[in-house]
């Protein structure tokens, strides 16, 4: 079967479509990822055919508060739906698989094309009781009524977000004017297809979800079988205690030299060794203490690490977790403060650090909490012991093969 899965985003939102079109293709599929130019390399070295997306998530990075976060979120879909109707340029696929960025474009897509689809989302969407939406930032519990009424309302605020790309890309597509709302609501009274990629031990399925929507587990970022730790890297590792990793991924762009010294000081103070990733904001640092390092897989460095601090991305949090490691949580935006505040209820991380609260102070204190209270470690590991009973690619597996049968 040729399957082509869509994604957009940054780094965290396609990584682990990597791991699941490699899984896909090793059971005998012809696998495409269609994803942002950027990603290309990540595409190619798993195996899969690249095809390229329209729009770039660091063109409207910057962003902190929820309008600014919407005002960006309309440009970058907007952008995306452009080039959205080129995607099968190259050849239509027999299925489509479709994340949470993507679906809202994909189904006016699978609709033209008459190619039928399944969604493959990193994030929970569907209205329930049980929590509030993971898009809304900050927002906690407002009883079972008033999450469900929560979910409802960031459903349409998604679906004000799509609006601009769905009314231009019906209209390349040929097809009658639909609003996005319609679209899905369409999609939710026909039971849609939906597996989550996400692990049960960090967020139980709700009791309350429509038919057809199911968690299956992660999908991993493809890593080469080949693949090792740098010298350098394994040199510091071996050279004392384990140390802690801080780390923030694709956000904070611009801030690495008050990070960075946010970061080394509070790593001294706690009494740790350290290690600086890089990434977006450009930490960097020197000393026998602290080593700075740039893309390392998080499967092969994370088990050797006493803790984790990071922004609490959906890939982020569940790595930490898969290896048993217990974090401290510096959410910036979108679901960073949901993951963060998952992670801190079943026990695996401290109190989160909402990224404009960060201080030396509080850094300090959340690190000595983490390494020297053993149930935090307790937690991370029983959550690491029942991710290793999931299969979230095979989960997918199973229903392209229904998929199929259908």
């Amino acid at each position: 079967m040729r399957i082509m899965i869509a994604t957009a985003g940054s780094r965290g939102d396609v990584a682990p479509y990597t791991g699941l079109g490699a899984g896909l293709r090793r059971a005998g599929h012809d696998v495409a990822l269609a994803t942002t130019d950027a990603f290309a390399p990540l595409v190619r070295e798993a195996g899969l055919e690249f095809r390229g997306l329209p729009a770039d998530t660091r063109a409207h990075g910057g962003v902190r508060g929820s309008r600014d976060l919407m005002r960006a979120a309309a440009a970058f879909t907007t952008e995306l739906g452009h080039g959205f109707a080129d995607v099968m340029a190259d050849g239509e696929p027999d299925l489509l698989l479709l994340s949470t960025t993507t679906a809202p474009l994909g189904w006016h897509l699978a609709e033209a094309t008459g190619v039928p689809s399944l969604g493959v989302y990193l994030q929970p969407t569907a209205p329930t009781g049980d929590f509030p939406p993971a898009v809304l930032p900050g927002s906690r519990s407002l009883g079972r009524p008033g999450n469900r009424a929560a979910g409802r309302f960031a459903l349409r605020m998604t679906d004000r977000v799509y609006e601009q790309a769905t009314r231009n890309l019906r209209h390349r597509l040929r097809l009658p004017p639909l609003a996005a709302s319609a679209m899905r609501r369409r999609q939710e009274r026909a039971n849609w297809p939906v597996l989550y990629g996400f692990s049960t031990a960090l967020l139980p399925h709700p009791s309350d979800w429509r038919p057809g929507l199911e968690i299956a587990g992660n999908w991993w970022p493809h890593i080469d079988t080949a693949a090792q730790l740098s010298l350098d890297l394994e040199d510091f590792l071996a050279a004392g205690p384990r140390p802690a990793l801080i780390t923030f991924g694709s956000m904070a762009a611009g801030e690495g030299d008050r990070l960075s010294e946010i970061a080394v000081r509070a790593l001294r103070r706690a009494g740790r060794r350290g290690i600086l990733q890089s990434g977006a904001a450009g930490l960097a640092a020197d000393g026998d203490d602290i080593l700075t390092v740039g893309d390392v897989p998080h499967t092969l460095l994370f088990p050797r690490l006493a803790a984790v601090v990071h922004h609490a991305g959906a890939g982020t949090s569940a790595a930490a977790l898969r290896a048993g490691v217990p974090a401290v949580t510096v959410p910036v935006t979108a679901d960073q403060p949901f993951w963060a505040r998952r992670l801190a209820s079943i026990g695996a991380a401290t109190t989160p650090i909402p990224f404009h609260s960060l201080t030396t102070e509080r850094l300090t204190d959340a690190l000595a909490q983490v390494t020297k209270q053993q149930t935090y470690a307790r937690a991370a590991a029983t959550a690491a012991q029942h991710m290793g009973t999931e299969d979230g690619a095979g989960r997918v597996l199973k229903a392209v093969q229904r998929s199929v049968g259908d």
